[in-house]
């Protein structure tokens, strides 16, 4: 997930639900942020209560995987996507393709309404994301943008980054802090990445209450809008002409080979997964 949010036109939540953990996640994240909820109305002893049954065998091990690879891989990423942009943008399509057949099992009680949903959020979206051609910025090395900008573009790209199909990543680009971000994270800018996970803590604990109430009552008709929001993402995830870089879209040209074959082994590994059983619907999250 970690990797998958630094990449714009990819996104973490799709990696959570090829995986078999988005229910379980959204479940866990309600219940902590319910708990901090409790402690910041000073309630400590509900506070305390509500933290011991947060699904912590699932977040840490989480959060300390997301943190390693954004601190690890966000220059590994970024140079893949400069010197092999078409070739990696054909297997994210591969794994986003596959991720949304398998999606499409995850419905409990298909409908043609539901279909109607996906395709109506799939238009949307692609729509949308072809508002801006550039999806990527030129590797800031400066932090240059105000304090007060970290956690608030944090809270608006955190809701993303739990949808699958949607991209944080090219939301702070839309915001113009995808540079930002990325230069503090490099440069080991410790006050600007706190205040940018603030933001994100806050942004996830609103989201994610909404979101398990929303799967919760409308559960097949949130899966739907998923599958759409992961079909319109080809906008972005599209090898030609750049990759990931632009939302312009182009006929294959010059080395088709590869990237086609990436997107199958993607679409193939995604499909595998799910046929061994390790993509899998878990119990809805139930608020109150």
């Amino acid at each position: 997930m970690g990797s998958a949010d630094v990449v714009p036109g990819v996104s973490g939540g799709t990696v959570a639900l090829v995986t078999g953990i988005y229910a379980r996640l959204i479940d866990a994240i309600r219940d902590g942020a319910r708990a901090l909820g409790w402690l910041a109305k000073g309630q400590a002893r509900e506070g305390v209560e509500g933290l011991r049954k947060v699904d912590w065998a699932l977040l840490i091990p989480l959060l300390a995987g997301i943190a390693v690879a954004v601190l690890s891989l966000a220059s590994v990423i970024e140079h893949l996507l400069e010197d092999e942009p078409v070739k990696l943008a054909g297997l994210f399509l591969g794994l986003v393709a596959g991720s949304a057949v398998v999606a499409r099992g995850l419905l409990q009680r298909p409908e043609r309404a539901h279909y109607v949903i996906a395709l109506a959020s799939a238009v949307a979206l692609f729509v949308a994301l072809g508002l801006r051609t550039e999806t990527t910025g030129h590797a800031g090395e400066v932090v240059q943008a105000p304090l007060w900008a970290f956690p608030a573009s944090a809270a608006i790209a955190i809701c993303a980054m739990i949808l699958p199909g949607v991209s944080g990543a090219f939301l702070l680009v839309a915001m113009g802090m995808y540079d930002d971000v990325l230069a503090a994270v490099n440069d080991r800018d410790l006050l600007a990445v706190g205040l940018f996970l603030a933001g994100a803590v806050v942004g996830l604990a609103l989201f994610s209450r909404l979101l398990a109430w929303m799967l919760d009552r409308h559960h097949d008709r949130v899966v739907a809008v998923m599958i759409g929001l992961m079909l319109g993402s080809v906008r972005v995830l599209w090898p030609w002409p750049g990759g990931t870089s632009t939302t312009e879209l182009a006929a294959p040209s010059g080395d088709v080979v590869w990237p086609f074959a990436l997107a199958l082994v993607g679409f193939g590994a995604v499909l595998l997964l799910g046929r061994l059983g390790a993509i899998r619907e878990e119990p809805v999250p139930h608020p109150g």
